[in-house]
């Protein structure tokens, strides 16, 4: 448990955002049937 109490605030922060700039970077680059509305990898919303 000593690995625990070195994990700062801010990498926890910093990985967060990373994730966040990982998803949206992978919305934009992917074509929509992978990450897109209805998409199997990331699905942002319905398919209207």
């Amino acid at each position: 448990m000593a690995w625990l109490s070195q994990i700062t605030v801010g990498e926890v922060i910093m990985t967060f955002l990373a994730c966040c700039l990982i998803h949206e970077t992978l919305v934009v680059v992917l074509p929509d049937h992978l990450a897109g509305p209805g998409g199997w990898l990331i699905d942002t919303g319905d398919q209207d």
